[in-house]
């Protein structure tokens, strides 16, 4: 039954699906049914199974691996019976990329050639980049590092900036497996006993577990008791790509990538005054480039643990020089101070800059400085702020802001989100694009044995998982998860196994795509999406065998 905070609210409260969600489940219902009939599986319209496609993290891997996946599933004939598609982080800059075509699997083939074009193409121009930073910046109540990782890091990866958003898409791809992309409440994921999963379609965005939801144009607007105060612009699908993949590695390496890509971005700005003799509109000249530049380049020094001293130094001889006189900043004794005062120097290095001059883009790297120490991702007004409802725990409601973060931090899968009771799944297949061994319970590498556990902890029907231990250094390219009658079925699909790899070759194709390497090369595309075929072309029978248990025939 639909609960709501009030008929004036903004917010939905409760357990059932949104109309929207309701009527697109009516309608692509038959389109299954007629999918299992082409392949000898008949049944009435009220046995057709609900199958959940999820596919996990990855950086760049899963992008490929999805993409490859869903490729071979329409070369099957077996696309069309996926009622939903789940994805987190890596695989939903594929999702992303697919939607923006009305009705992709209709037509997958031009659509995939269109992807691949642009993965091999060249990488997003600096003065596009710096645009839309700007954007960005000027348009956000709670500009972070979400919206710096999105325009400077995530653009590299799926080469475009995407403004289009998902309530644009709203009936654009009816003949398209349901979206639903997922993130974690970073606040929420750190009690234990609560629920941080946050699922975003084309129509809401909200907590899977707990029942609330806001219209997804609305989500990261202001609102006070479940009624919106003021509008921010709703997020667009870059920044989305962003907000779901913004935790890929450990985080010295994201800090690390951060300031390495502001460094380059100062680099291209002093560069482009040079050959130009121009002002640009960050309105920096090149005597503040070059400290910024050198700025960023000692914060680089201080996350790889290196002694950042001689190059503060350098920033005070140029400071003095801009200045015209001695620097009044204090200097450093010894080397571990150097490294432990890295924060404080820089933001005095900002406000000694900012005496000279005046930018937005200043502005911007001295909030990334205070944003990396305090590690601010995905911040947004919090849409259920002191919404008076016994069903929103009290945690929820008192905060004006919540921070948002890449699930694959809590959970490397959509499992959360399918496993709604309203969504009524039958059958999950899990294409598995972790890095490493698939069936590790450990950081970054969450899979089908962490959402075992996890739902025992909230008291989620899930299928026993009994995996033998040798398959983690050589997985097979196949698995079933049965036996809990309240609990759909869980088919399983690493991508590298001994299968499609060869049982000596796993851990070499592991190695040769990290989950946190910039740009595969065209070779490297091409052998990616070969290999993630394999592991539907090998099994499908196998798929279609599954599907006919779960009917009954």
């Amino acid at each position: 039954m639909k609960m709501c905070v009030s008929c004036s609210s903004d917010v939905r409260l409760g357990h059932s699906l949104n109309k929207q969600e309701e009527e697109f489940v009516k309608t692509r219902l038959p389109t299954v049914q007629q999918c299992l009939k082409n392949h000898g599986i008949h049944c009435s319209l009220d046995k057709v199974p609900k199958i959940a496609l999820l596919a996990s993290g990855g950086g760049e891997r899963a992008m490929l691996g999805l993409l490859g996946s869903l490729v071979e599933l329409d070369k099957t004939g077996l696309l069309d019976c996926i009622l939903y598609l789940c994805g987190v982080s890596g695989s939903t800059w594929c999702m992303a990329s697919l939607y923006q075509d009305s009705d992709w699997s209709t037509k997958l083939d031009s659509v995939k050639e269109k992807i691949i074009h642009r993965l091999k193409g060249p990488a997003v121009g600096f003065d596009v980049v710096l645009t839309k930073l700007m954007k960005y910046y000027k348009e956000k109540d709670n500009f972070n590092l979400t919206d710096v990782w999105a325009a400077l890091v995530v653009s590299l990866y799926v080469k475009e900036i995407d403004e289009g958003t998902l309530s644009q898409q709203r009936g654009r791809n009816v003949k398209d497996p349901f979206p639903i992309y997922a993130v974690i409440d970073k606040q929420y994921k750190q009690l234990q006993d609560r629920d941080p999963w946050v699922e975003i379609t084309p129509y809401e965005a909200g907590y899977s577990l707990t029942g609330a939801f806001v219209d997804v144009s609305r989500f990261g607007s202001q609102f006070h008791e479940g009624s919106k105060k003021k509008d921010q612009p709703e997020m667009d699908m870059l920044y989305l790509q962003a907000l779901c993949g913004s935790a890929v590695a450990e985080n010295d390496n994201i800090v690390a990538l951060v300031w390495e890509k502001m460094k380059n971005l100062f680099h291209h700005i002093r560069c482009t005054k040079d050959e130009k003799e121009c002002k640009d509109s960050t309105s920096l000249p090149i005597a503040a480039c070059l400290i910024l530049e050198t700025l960023v380049e000692m914060n680089l020094l201080a996350v790889k643990g290196k002694d950042p001293s001689d190059l503060q130094n350098d920033i005070r001889t140029k400071l003095n020089e801009l200045d015209g006189g001695e620097s009044q900043m204090v200097e450093k004794s010894d080397e571990t101070d150097a490294k432990l005062n890295v924060t404080p120097f820089t933001l005095e290095v900002f406000e000694r800059l900012s005496v000279h001059f005046s930018s937005w883009l200043l502005d911007v790297l001295k909030h990334v400085c205070e944003w990396l120490a305090e590690w601010i991702w995905g911040r947004k007004y919090n849409f259920l702020h002191n919404v008076k409802d016994e069903r929103v725990p009290s945690f929820l409601v008192e905060s004006e802001k919540r921070d948002f973060v890449d699930a694959g931090l809590l959970l490397n899968a959509g499992y959360i989100s399918v496993l709604r009771q309203e969504r009524d799944v039958d059958l999950i297949i899990s294409l598995d694009f972790s890095e490493g061994d698939p069936f590790l319970v450990q950081t970054h590498m969450h899979t089908v044995k962490t959402a075992a556990e996890l739902c025992k902890n909230l008291n989620i029907p899930f299928t026993e998982v009994d995996v033998p231990s040798e398959d983690s250094t050589t997985p097979k390219d196949f698995y079933v998860f049965e036996g809990h009658e309240k609990a759909p079925s869980v088919i399983h699909i690493p991508l590298f196994n001994t299968v499609n790899c060869g049982a000596d070759k796993v851990e070499e194709w592991r190695g040769k795509y990290s989950t946190f390497q910039l740009s595969y090369s065209a070779e490297m595309i091409d052998d990616l999406l070969e290999v993630a075929g394999k592991n539907i072309t090998n099994n499908k029978e196998k798929l279609v065998k599954e599907i006919r248990k779960i009917i009954g025939t």
